[in-house]
């Protein structure tokens, strides 16, 4: 289903108000490169919504805007109905907003726990840092983030590992820390991406558990390049293609799309050449 509206669909009630994110007009261009125009859309609360396109549709770009590193010209972000002014990277705690990277971006030489704490202290008094230092009046947040970040390890499947260095463990497994690490400040927003990459079949059938489980608690936006993993979790869908949105739905919907099929297959021309921007890539709409 085809959509250049400017306007972003209704993304149904809010659940407690809480985790309701939208994106208007936003435009972003880097030099005479456009790498998003005139993108709108909604996250509904508690539900997870994926981003698709082929590579270089601009969906890392649009993630990147929504953490501050990218400011969109023009374009307004809004989290709960409250406008999200001259966003920046070290506000997303406070704003109840997580990301986690493409890569893990671990603390090699904090142990397991303390890399999930980090994610906390945005809870604490004193601070992590203090808490780590064992300054005065630390001990109480101490065991305050402990158990907040011995919780998020349990509930990525990943108990037992907190005194564990992330060196010492296998890839997938420093991506459910990574993930722990977000989870602990319990965000509204939680943005994930690429969250199957380099992750074993087996892994990735774990992953899909813990991503639907986690959407009954918060707001996910998930950016994947899996199709049989954004298919299965989301409960709506918006494909970008050469930084527009050219599709928005159901995932039904969205497989149905034949703009979807061209972007991702390419369609042919006249002269028997491909169009399209993943013609010849290596994405396949069915995954």
């Amino acid at each position: 289903m085809n959509d250049d509206s400017s306007r972003p669909p209704p993304a149904g009630p809010p659940s407690n108000g809480t985790g309701l994110l939208e994106v208007h007009g936003v435009t972003v261009r880097f030099g005479g490169l456009t790498a998003l125009d005139d993108v709108s859309l909604a996250a509904a609360p508690r539900q997870v919504t994926g981003i698709i396109g082929p590579n270089g549709a601009g969906k890392t770009t649009l993630l990147n805007v929504l953490c501050g590193f990218v400011r969109p010209e023009p374009g307004r972000l809004q989290l709960d109905g409250a406008e999200l002014r001259r966003l920046r990277p070290h506000q997303l705690a406070s704003l109840g907003i997580a990301r986690t990277l493409q890569g893990v971006g671990l603390f090699r030489r904090l142990s397991v726990l303390e890399n999930v704490m980090i994610g906390a202290q945005r809870q604490a008094h004193a601070g992590f840092w203090s808490a780590l230092a064992g300054l005065p009046r630390s001990d109480r947040d101490e065991r305050a983030l402990r158990s907040r970040a011995l919780k998020a390890l349990d509930r990525v499947g990943a108990p037992g590992l907190a005194d564990a260095m992330p060196n010492q463990l296998a890839f997938g497994v420093r991506k459910r820390v990574a993930l722990a690490r977000a989870l602990v400040a319990e965000p509204r927003l939680l943005l994930l991406d690429e969250p199957a990459g380099g992750l074993s079949e087996a892994e990735i059938d774990d992953l899909r558990e813990l991503i639907t489980g986690l959407s009954s608690d918060t707001t996910v936006l998930l950016v994947e390049h899996r199709m049989d993993l954004v298919m299965a979790v989301c409960r709506a869908v918006v494909v970008l293609d050469f930084g527009r949105v050219i599709a928005r739905g159901t995932p039904d919907q969205v497989q149905a799309d034949p703009a979807v099929t061209a972007a991702y297959l390419g369609t042919e021309g006249a002269d028997g050449s491909e169009n399209g921007a993943a013609a010849g890539g290596t994405e396949g709409l069915d995954g």
